[in-house]
């Protein structure tokens, strides 16, 4: 297939609004790709081939050569072309990226070069990230969703996993597992307003201590140590302390996850900014260890000296993690069925500076990358991780930014959202004047269109939102809307996928909130 068709399958994707359409009109594309080129499109499409670090930028394509009158460019050619620019390193590298960039782009349409640019700089706007992608490949495969799925969390690469669904089905998929230095997908709590109401959900449960740090994931094999965060990233070289307590464990090979959070001398956690500046500051970490040290609480443990631990039992997977790291460095648990003994747990978390707490079923299994009912977050303020769609100018004191916010949850077509952002409501609160100013900054670069006063803007940007309850309103796809929104702050390290679903909002609703 040619580059000019996949640009006009994402096209259409992008203007598909219901997940279901978007994941049949995929499926299609990589059935009539084939086995061959799909992976490459599925590389493509899923923002995969930005992961290939080809050092190219916006700034990069501001000057870009004509488009080809005629398309020419195949799928396959253009992620091997992709591939050798980001194989150039050394002296010179950056003329030489420069030179076969302008090469591969001269032989591009003007369709293929708006659709090369949004891989190269991850703005496909089309929705078709990992997740919407796996279930596509399931489809077009004839293979089970939960088994691509799966293959994902562990392998973590939609190229990769396509290949092996596409040409070897079920079983290619199921040679996937856990592999030691190979980060997995974390797995995500679901909410509750209250204890007493996560406890309705399970009961007896294990509560833990909610730590507001960095989640990190740590990987053990022999000497060797390698840190992960949410997003996969490998931050070992800015963690020392975390890198010291993992391997002073007494194991051959361990995959840890837990938070690191940066802690005062009296032993309550510090802002979660100065947690952040520290753990994504790539400065002398020696120095920034003596000025901010770091601690970690590890709250699971996913494999232990050879053997995966994912499918077993929450409990099982804690004994084995009391069996490994010590006591100073897990986080404070609890099991208990008693109401009256779960809040007390609650509120020693508060008092010692925590976020609140997380339930979590016993008998769960990790569920890498998902959401599930297996662990559920409380906190003493409702809070949500919603996406900005749209903002609009502000008056007064705030003229000349963008002040109120339009607040969306991932959903799909039946709730009327368009593109599967289903708005809840606004809020300008919180919003200090270096936010104000960094917000319009980021707003404006995601702009795709505009009235008098509003902005709309793609759904890239994650922010918590703190607010007292919900209301019912006609106003509003999902006919919820927040009672007295406020930002919290902004979650860089949270994409639009892992925001909260309109599922969960409905839920919460129910319960009273």
């Amino acid at each position: 297939m040619l580059l000019h068709g996949l640009a006009a399958a994402s096209r259409a994707v992008a203007a598909e609004p219901a997940r279901n359409a978007k994941i049949g009109l995929l499926a299609e594309c990589l059935r009539e790709l084939g086995p061959e080129e799909a992976p490459a499109a599925v590389a493509l499409l899923s923002g995969e081939a930005r992961r290939l670090r080809v050092g190219v930028g916006p700034a990069a394509l501001r000057d870009l050569p004509d488009p080809a009158g005629q398309p020419e460019l195949g799928v396959r050619e253009t992620e091997d072309a992709l591939a050798r620019i980001a194989a150039v390193h050394g002296p010179g590298a950056q003329a030489e990226r420069r030179r076969l960039l302008h090469g591969l782009f001269a032989r591009a349409t003007e369709e293929e070069q708006g659709f090369l640019s949004g891989v190269l700089v991850g703005e496909l706007r089309q929705g078709a990230l990992d997740a919407l992608i796996g279930d596509a490949v399931a489809r077009a495969a004839g293979v089970p969703v939960a088994a691509v799925r799966r293959a994902l969390m562990f392998r973590g690469s939609a190229r990769a996993v396509a290949a092996a669904a596409l040409t070897g089905g079920a079983a290619a998929l199921a040679a996937f597992g856990l592999e030691v230095g190979r980060p997995v997908r974390p797995m995500l709590a679901a909410s509750a307003p209250d204890v007493t109401a996560a406890l309705e959900r399970v009961r007896p449960a294990a509560l833990e201590w909610k730590i507001d740090g960095i989640r990190v994931q740590v990987h053990r094999e022999g000497d060797g140590v390698a840190v992960f965060t949410r997003s996969l990233d490998e931050i070992t070289a800015r963690v020392p302390e975390v890198v010291e307590a993992a391997a002073a464990l007494p194991v051959r090979s361990a995959v840890l996850d837990g938070e690191a959070i940066a802690l005062g001398p009296d032993g309550r956690p510090r802002p979660f900014q100065v947690t952040a500046a520290r753990t994504a500051s790539r400065q002398d970490p020696e120095r920034l260890r003596a000025e901010v040290p770091l601690h970690v609480f590890f709250f699971d443990l996913l494999h232990r000296d050879g053997q995966d631990l994912l499918d077993l039992p929450g409990e099982q997977r804690w004994d084995a993690l009391a069996g490994t790291v010590p006591e100073a460095l897990r986080v404070p648990r609890t099991v208990t069925g008693d109401v009256d003994e779960a809040h007390a747990f609650f509120r020693d978390a508060l008092a010692h500076g925590h976020e609140g707490v997380v339930v979590k079923d016993p008998a769960a299994p990790y569920a890498a990358g998902r959401r599930g009912a297996g662990w559920i977050k409380v906190k003493p303020r409702h809070t949500l991780d919603l996406v900005v769609l749209a903002a609009e100018w502000g008056h007064g004191r705030r003229r000349g930014w963008l002040s109120n916010l339009h607040l969306g949850a991932r959903g799909g077509g039946e709730d009327g959202g368009e593109g599967g952002w289903v708005m809840l409501g606004k809020t300008f609160k919180g919003l200090t004047d270096e936010l104000l100013a960094w917000q319009t900054e980021e707003l404006l670069r995601r702009e795709v269109g505009r009235s008098a006063w509003v902005v709309r803007v793609r759904p890239e940007l994650v922010v918590e939102v703190a607010f007292d309850g919900l209301q019912r309103s006609p106003r509003y796809p999902a006919g919820l809307a927040l009672r007295f929104a406020r930002v919290l702050r902004y979650r860089d390290d949270k994409g639009p996928e892992e925001a909260d679903t309109v599922d969960t909002v409905r839920e919460l609703a129910a319960e009273g909130l």
